[in-house]
């Protein structure tokens, strides 16, 4: 069930993150950052998609574990995007928040997940 809201979950963040990938691109001309942006937003819910087919818990454990550093990576984007000024606080606000959800939800789940190892 939990893996199950974090697949969707993610997906809808990973969605917006393409969308603000484009705006970021055509409207701001910022290239190199946004990039990176899209790459580590859209590689979470790639990684919690792995992990439900994993091979054992510690494949499964190690996928989540991916996607938990790549949500952290994407939270580090968002804050300097802010903070260069290519989003404002507006823009930016409930992607963090999104952000921060999936971060707790993985760390959660890798948390739990590492015990039964």
């Amino acid at each position: 069930m939990k893996e199950s809201i974090l697949k969707d979950k993610s997906k809808s963040f990973a969605i917006q993150i393409v969308y603000l990938y484009k705006y970021l691109c055509d409207e701001k001309r910022e290239f190199t950052m946004s990039k990176q942006l899209l790459k580590s937003g859209t590689s979470i819910g790639a990684n919690i998609m792995e992990a439900q087919f994993a091979q054992s818990l510690a494949d499964f454990v190690s996928k989540m574990s991916i996607a938990l550093k790549e949500a952290s990576e994407t939270l580090y984007w968002l804050e300097l995007l802010t903070e260069t000024e290519y989003l404002d606080k507006q823009q930016s606000e409930e992607l963090i928040q999104n952000c921060y959800e999936l971060i707790k939800m993985l760390h959660a789940t890798v948390k739990t997940s590492k015990q039964k190892l």
